[in-house]
C-alpha cells in the first residue's frame, strides 16, 4: 500500500456516473490504462476481485459437469469463414495476424474473439459415438475485440474471460443446458456480487452471431443504463455443421450434434463499480472484497496499541476472514477517506479507550453506520456484519431496480422514462430493423425479453402485432 497516496476528490456520482467511474477505478486501485490504446493493467486489487468470481464459477461448473481445457488463441481465419452470420458479427472487432517469424503468413489468423469455431474443429475429431455426449468444456483465457470506444473493465480491446462450450445429442439436452448455464449467472450475480439482474432470453437483433437464440443478464446501473453482464448460447447445429461435429447414435446412423456456448468476463467487475458505489468510492460485496475487514489504530503510538491491533488481526485470520493493518503514517481520516474509496466493507478502529473497554469500533461501507463490538466472539460479530452488510447491498440494489422500471405505451414515454433514469417495458414486434430504427431514432435498444405478447398487443413503435414484452435501454 502506497503511504501518501492522494486522496482526491471524485465527479459527483449522480451528475456524471460515466466520469465518476473513470475516476474511481484508477483511484481505488483496480486497474490502469495500458500503452496500447483501449487495453488496460489489472493490478492485484483488482484481479482478486476477479480470482473470487473464478473460484465461484470454477466450483459450480465443475457441478454442471463442465471440465477445464484450454484451445490456442490464434485461429485460422477460414475457421471463421465457415459460419456466415458468425464472420458477419465478428469481423469490425477482430485482430489479424499476417505477418510472423519473419514472413508472410500464408493464411492469415485470427486473435481470438470467441472459440466457437477452433473449440469446434477439435470436437469434430474427439466426438465418435453418443457416448461421447455431453462433451462439457470450459477455459479461462483471455481474448481480443478491436472495440472503437473502450472503457476499463466494461469494454476494452483485450480482456479476460471463460467460455463454456458443449455438445450434446438432442436439441432439449442442449437447450435445457443453456437455460442451466443462465441460472448459474444469476445465482452467482446475486449471492456473490450482490446485483439483481434483468435476465432472459434476447431478440433477433440482440442475439450472438450464429445462435439460435441467446439468453443474457443485465446489469441496471445508477443512470438507468444496462450493462450486458453475462451470456447463455443455444447455437442448434449451425456451428456443429460448419465444423461437422458428428456421432453415431444409438439407432445406428450418423447426426449431427446440438451446441451451446456461455461466458462472463472482467465486465462483472465493472457492473459491480456501478451497481454499488457511491459519492465516497466503490463499495464491494464481502464476498468478492479483497480485504474484508480493515483495521486502522488509533494514537498507535501509544503503548500496547499496535500490540492488540496485531492480535485482533490474527483472531481473524485464524477464522478466515480477509483482513489488513493500516499502520501507515497517514492520519486516521486520509485512511478513512482512502479506504472507503477502495470500498473495504467493514472498518475497524481500535485505540486505548477501546482496548481498556474491550471494545472495538465497526464503520460499515454500506451504510456508514458505526458500532461498538465488544472483542469477546469478535470473529463471530465480524462474520455476522459481513453477512449483512452483503444482503443489505443485494436488497438496496434490488429495491433501485423496482422502483426504476416502468411500462411504457408510446417511444415518447419511453424516451422520457429512459431520460429520467429508468427502464422501460414495452412490447414491440420483434423486427430487426424495426428495433434497429428505435434504437438509430432514439438510442435505446432491448435488453431481454420479460414474455410473449397477446393477440391484443401492439409494437411500441410501428403499432403492428407485437411479438412479445421486452426491457429498453441505453447501453453500455
Amino acid at each position: 500500500m502506497e503511504e501518501k497516496k492522494f486522496v482526491a476528490e471524485l465527479t459527483d456520482i449522480n451528475e456524471d456516473l460515466s466520469q465518476w467511474y473513470t475516476d474511481v477505478i484508477t483511484k481505488a486501485d483496480l486497474c490502469d490504462y495500458g500503452p496500447v490504446k483501449g487495453t488496460m493493467v489489472i493490478k492485484p486489487y483488482g484481479y482478486e476481485i476477479w480470482e473470487h468470481i473464478k473460484e465461484y464459477l470454477d466450483i459450480e461448473f465443475k457441478k454442471a459437469g463442465s471440465k477445464n481445457a484450454y484451445f490456442p488463441m490464434f485461429i485460422p481465419e477460414s475457421f471463421l469463414k465457415k459460419e456466415a452470420e458468425h464472420v458477419e458479427g465478428f469481423a469490425p472487432e477482430v485482430a489479424v495476424v499476417t505477418y510472423a517469424g519473419g514472413q508472410e503468413l500464408s493464411e492469415k489468423l485470427i486473435v481470438r474473439p470467441t472459440s466457437e469455431t477452433i473449440i469446434g474443429e477439435m470436437y469434430s475429431k474427439w466426438i465418435k459415438s453418443y457416448r461421447d455426449l455431453p462433451m462439457i468444456m470450459n477455459q479461462w483465457c483471455n481474448v481480443v475485440r478491436w472495440e472503437k470506444t473502450t472503457r476499463p473493465f466494461l469494454r476494452t480491446s483485450e480482456f479476460l474471460w471463460q467460455e463454456g462450450h458443449t455438445v450434446q445429442a438432442t436439441e432439449k439436452d442442449a437447450v435445457d443446458n443453456t437455460i442451466k448455464m443462465l441460472e448459474v449467472y444469476k445465482k452467482m450475480a446475486k449471492e456473490l456480487l450482490a446485483i439483481p439482474v434483468l435476465s432472459g432470453r434476447k431478440t433477433e437483433r440482440e442475439k450472438f452471431a450464429g445462435a439460435v437464440d441467446t439468453y443474457g443478464i443485465e446489469a441496471v446501473l445508477r443512470d438507468g443504463k444496462c450493462l450486458q453482464a453475462g451470456t447463455s448460447h443455444y447455437l442448434g447445429q449451425n456451428f456443429a455443421k460448419s465444423a461437422d461435429i458428428k456421432f453415431l447414435d444409438k439407432d445406428g446412423e450418423w447426426k449431427y450434434g446440438y451446441t451451446t456456448s456461455w461466458g462472463v468476463s472482467t465486465r462483472l467487475i465493472g457492473a459491480v463499480v456501478m451497481v454499488h458505489g457511491d459519492e465516497r468510492g466503490i463499495k464491494l460485496p464481502p464476498k468478492i472484497a479483497p480485504i474484508q475487514t480493515v483495521i486502522v489504530p488509533i494514537a498507535c503510538h501509544k503503548e500496547g496499541v499496535l500490540e492488540n491491533v496485531e492480535k485482533l488481526a490474527y483472531r481473524l485470520e485464524q477464522a478466515g476472514i480477509r483482513v489488513y493493518v493500516d499502520d501507515s503514517n497517514q492520519t486516521a481520516g486520509w485512511k478513512f477517506n482512502q479506504w472507503e474509496m477502495k470500498g473495504v466493507p467493514l472498518r475497524l478502529e481500535l485505540g486505548p479507550r477501546d482496548i481498556e473497554n474491550g471494545t472495538v469500533m465497526a464503520v460499515r461501507r454500506d451504510t456508514h453506520e458505526k458500532i461498538s463490538l465488544s472483542l469477546n466472539d469478535i470473529e463471530n460479530s465480524i462474520k455476522e456484519l459481513l453477512d449483512n452488510i452483503q444482503q443489505n447491498m443485494y436488497d438496496l440494489a434490488y429495491d433501485f431496480v423496482r422502483h426504476n422500471s416502468f411500462d411504457v405505451n408510446t417511444v415518447e414515454d419511453m424516451v422520457n422514462c429512459i431520460n429520467q433514469k429508468k427502464v422501460a417495458m414495452a412490447y414491440h414486434c420483434g423486427d430487426k430493423t424495426c428495433e434497429e430504427e428505435l434504437k438509430a431514432e432514439t438510442g435505446i435498444q432491448s435488453r431481454v425479453i420479460i414474455c410473449e405478447a397477446n393477440d391484443e398487443q401492439k409494437c411500441i413503435r410501428c403499432g403492428k402485432k407485437a411479438k412479445h414484452k421486452a426491457y429498453f435501454a441505453k447501453q453500455y
